[in-house]
């Protein structure tokens, strides 16, 4: 949608032509636009409340870089999932010096992940490129922490880790902040340390979309005390999100356990008659416990996303 555009309609509402609802519905339904290599769908926020999202294999890091800087204009943050190390350094030379970069790894500072969410509250713009996740982040300037909610006080566990890592400091690292009527709470387990890096596209995702996010991972059921000793912390939350590989028996016996829905996420972990995650698959969507539902293998940003958009119904959950 062109600014002249908007501004017609705009226009037309105020002399009483159109009438508001009249045009809500027809900036939901605007044409696309159209930059060549993908036709860009600018409305999706206003239709869904979330940006649309770059699906990063299968495109050149050029690609992703150009239809990320587009998105970039208009909404934050800007997420491409199964992105590659290319894509990160193509979108930063796009977006060019007012976008600070940084590649993290989860293996390198938890604690930072753990508070990644909250970097919706930088003043700063800001390009990440989690590399374990595949996850390229854009995240613009002035953005309320957790999607906008009421903030609270200082939250020094989450802003400290920000204060270690060069190109972020200052103002922006103490803008870090608990939110009382945050998106809700999702937890993220994982059966084996293997699953880890989709287990960790669906934790970012969920802390990029406002959520609170407490991981519990390697509880798998080989060693099946290891995720008993966690139940009481897991009931806390508001969704589940179980990734395994192999059998993928963890989902059922967490389903069974919570009271909350659990998102499982076949993970390709595994070799054999595993076929690439087909096995947990079929396992997962065979399985006996109510309240499981199942996403695609590999598909993290798919169970953090659906995820979140549970939690945020959920907000008033006893805690």
């Amino acid at each position: 949608m062109k600014q002249q555009e908007l501004k017609n309609l705009l226009v037309d509402v105020a002399e009483g032509k159109v009438l508001p609802e009249q045009a809500a519905q027809r900036l939901s339904a605007m044409p696309y636009d159209d930059i060549g290599i993908a036709k860009i769908d600018g409305h999706r926020e206003l239709r869904t409340g979330r940006a649309e999202v770059i699906y990063g294999l299968g495109k050149t890091p050029g690609q992703v870089a150009k239809i990320m800087g587009r998105l970039s204009e208009n909404s934050s943050p800007v997420i491409a999932t199964k992105a590659s190390a290319e894509a990160f350094d193509e979108t930063g030379k796009l977006l060019g010096e007012s976008w600070r970069h940084r590649a993290v790894s989860y293996g390198e500072t938890e604690e930072y992940l753990s508070a990644v969410g909250d970097a919706l509250a930088a003043r700063a713009k800001e390009l990440f490129y989690f590399r374990d996740a595949g996850l390229l982040v854009a995240v613009g300037g002035g953005i309320p922490a957790n999607g906008g909610a009421e903030t609270g006080g200082s939250r020094d566990k989450a802003a400290a880790p920000y204060a270690g890592i060069d190109g972020f400091e200052g103002e922006a690292a103490t803008l870090c902040t608990e939110t009382k009527g945050s998106r809700g709470e999702v937890a993220i387990l994982c059966a084996g340390t293997a699953d880890i890096p989709i287990a960790e596209e669906a934790a970012l995702t969920a802390g990029l979309y406002g959520c609170r996010v407490q991981r519990q991972y390697d509880v798998g059921v080989a060693g099946i005390h290891r995720l008993f000793s966690k139940v009481e912390d897991i009931k806390s939350a508001d969704a589940v999100i179980v990734a395994a590989g192999m059998e993928g028996a963890l989902p059922s016996v967490v389903g069974g356990l919570v009271s909350v829905p659990v998102i499982a996420v076949p993970t390709s972990v595994g070799y054999g008659v595993s076929m690439g995650g087909l096995t947990a698959l079929f396992a997962m969507l065979s399985g006996c416990a109510l309240g499981v539902s199942v996403v695609n293998i590999d598909n993290g940003f798919g169970a953090g996303y659906i995820a979140s958009m549970i939690a945020s119904q959920n907000t008033c959950h006893d805690r």
